[in-house]
């Protein structure tokens, strides 16, 4: 193969989408998500995809999270996990996830969050046992891996199988 101008190189390379998150807790160590008002996930990190104009993966979490809940997030970026995700039949690029720490959110900061109806319907803090059972167990791989990755003050990699051919 014979050198290409970058412009013509990335042509070449897969694509990708990304998404950027923050994971926050109560007092008590009890995760915040927010419940999707588009169904796509029924709960929901506080994050987005990475649009044009965002200087990185931690820029886009902390402007979705404000966009989303209202939060101003101003500390520096501590990375808890990388997700990778392969293309899936309904979804034709593969997604890369960066979930940061967002630290701990009092009872009055989160009573101060405002969701926007469009995107999210209700948030809720709850005991990680609970959200096993109210997650699909693919949301929760990635919440156990969060939840582990800040307990141990090291970040995780998770990545998704495959889809399997029918």
């Amino acid at each position: 193969m014979s050198w290409l101008p970058p412009d013509e190189y990335v042509r070449t390379l897969p694509n990708a989408t990304m998404y950027a998150a923050l994971y926050f807790t109560d007092v008590d160590g009890d995760p915040l998500f927010l419940r999707s008002a588009l169904g796509v996930e029924s709960w929901q990190f506080p994050g987005g995809n990475m649009e044009h104009g965002d200087a990185t993966p931690f820029a886009t979490a902390v402007r979705e999270c404000g966009e989303e809940t209202g939060i101003e997030f101003d500390e520096p970026p501590v990375l808890l996990l990388t997700h990778f995700l392969p293309a899936r039949p309904r979804w034709p690029r593969a997604k890369i996830g960066f979930v940061f720490d967002g630290g701990t959110l009092t009872d009055a900061e989160l009573g101060r969050i405002v969701l926007d109806p469009s995107e999210h319907t209700e948030w809720l803090v709850q005991p990680i046992g609970a959200w096993k059972a109210t997650m699909s167990p693919r949301l929760f791989a990635r919440v156990a891996a969060v939840d582990e990755a800040r307990s141990s003050r090291s970040a995780a990699f998770l990545c998704e199988p495959p889809p399997t051919a029918t």
